[in-house]
């Protein structure tokens, strides 16, 4: 009996067992992790898109990445695509909110994506190679950019069709700089699907395969939990510093403390602040598309108008200062992208500001060769004192809290208010007080 007890528990189990494997395994509910790029790509951004592929891709099923973005640098975007092709997991380009675009640098972007995908309103393309500062002949710059276009060109192209989707239609917005609304990107087979929101998205990916790295991915979307990756305190400030009108203010703020600091040694603060923005200020321009050109400029500027302040020229260095100002701000970013210039509005009131900050040293300069002398012979002349001892020719006097040796063309009684109206070395000479006219 014990032996036929034994017989049917193993019995139990075998069956059980078989009909586990027979049983189609049950998915449980997937994490994926959100990414946000919003603005202009940036080293900063390419540094948070890289760090939060890198960390999470062990904690998430898929990664949701909304884009957008306007474009940006081109070694800041292949960057974050390298760390898109490197990733354990998938990752989902999807162009939202609605009104967003993935243009220039943000087509890329979407293109090396495992899944794309655009909200209604959206709009992808405009990804024309843009090179900046090139110098050189005219012939030269044009097999230059002959190069970078045909490199954009085989780029774009091998992300395509990596991703299984229809190349046409990004290496028309690469060439052509042509722009495609969400159905139309869709109908060419740029993008895999246009969606409303998150929701939808993980409702239409939800059982959608994929290769990834050589297996088929299954996703398993739906109720899927989200893991928001949000940039560091240190992605934050440095994607600030990125602006170029922030990197502009940090300079002239920089500048100011310098200048500050020269014309008042011993104030310290100035000198220190100043320092901290200047520093600052240059970390910013190493991270944007610099003119060095405009860069010494503008250095030219402030020389000029510190020179105004030692050298009276009538107008001339300061006039030079303003035009030299004015033209540095202008080359300092010379691009053709807005989002990488400096705003003219910044520029007018940097230069109202500076011209006012020197407007006021320069007055002040000159309040003070104006101001009564209070020190040396200059300082003696109509001060009051009185009298020590009987002056006719010549008496001692007591001045400015001194004694001196004085001498006078009247007869002067002791005690009497007197008042200097010459200085001689070490004698002085005085009249009577009430004589005075």
């Amino acid at each position: 009996y014990p032996r036929c007890r034994r017989f049917e528990s193993c019995h139990r189990h075998f069956f059980l067992f078989i009909l586990l494997l027979l049983t189609p395994k049950l998915a449980l509910p997937s994490t994926y992790g959100l990414i946000s790029i919003k603005g202009p790509i940036s080293p900063p951004v390419s540094q948070y898109v890289t760090r939060a592929i890198a960390e999470n891709q062990n904690k998430v099923d898929f990664f949701v990445l909304t884009i957008d973005t306007p474009g940006g640098l081109d070694q800041a975007m292949r960057e974050i695509v390298k760390s898109i092709l490197s990733s354990r997991v998938p990752v989902v380009g999807y162009v939202y909110p609605k009104g967003a675009r993935a243009a220039s640098a943000g087509t890329f972007i979407v293109a090396s994506c495992h899944v794309a995908a655009m909200a209604p309103g959206t709009s992808i393309g405009a990804a024309h190679p843009v090179m900046m500062g090139i110098g050189g002949k005219p012939g030269e710059n044009s097999t230059l950019m002959k190069k970078v276009l045909e490199d954009a060109l085989s780029y774009i192209r091998s992300l395509a069709k990596l991703r299984g989707r229809n190349p046409r239609g990004y290496l028309e917005a690469v060439e052509n700089a042509t722009s495609f609304d969400a159905e139309e990107a869709l109908k060419i087979g740029m993008v895999d699907m246009v969606v409303d929101n998150i929701p939808e998205l993980l409702k239409k990916l939800n059982g959608r395969k994929i290769k990834l790295e050589g297996r088929i991915y299954t996703f398993n979307s739906l109720g899927a939990s989200e893991l928001t990756i949000k940039p560091t305190l240190r992605e934050r400030v440095l994607k600030v510093l990125g602006d170029p009108n922030i990197a502009y203010i940090l300079l002239i703020l920089g500048f100011y403390g310098i200048f500050f600091e020269l014309t008042n040694p011993g104030a310290i603060f100035p000198g220190v602040i100043g320092g901290i923005f200047l520093i600052l200020g240059l970390y910013s321009l190493h991270v944007l598309p610099v003119n060095y050109a405009g860069l010494f400029l503008i250095l030219l500027s402030f020389l000029l108008f510190l020179l105004e302040i030692k050298v009276p020229s009538h107008g001339a260095l300061t006039l030079g200062g303003i035009v030299s100002f004015i033209l540095g701000s202008l080359f300092l970013l010379e691009n053709p992208y807005p989002y990488l210039k400096i705003s003219l509005k910044v520029i007018g009131s940097s230069l109202a500001v500076t011209l006012a900050f020197f407007f006021f040293i320069v007055q002040k300069g000159v309040s003070a060769l104006k101001k009564k002398p209070v020190t040396g012979r200059e300082g003696l002349l109509g001060e009051v004192g009185t009298a020590l001892t009987p002056i006719s020719k010549t008496g001692k006097v007591f001045i400015h809290g001194e004694i001196w040796n004085a001498w006078s063309d009247e007869e002067i009684e002791k005690g009497e208010e007197v008042e200097v109206v010459e200085v001689n070395g070490l004698k002085v000479k005085v009249i009577k007080r009430k004589n005075r006219r």
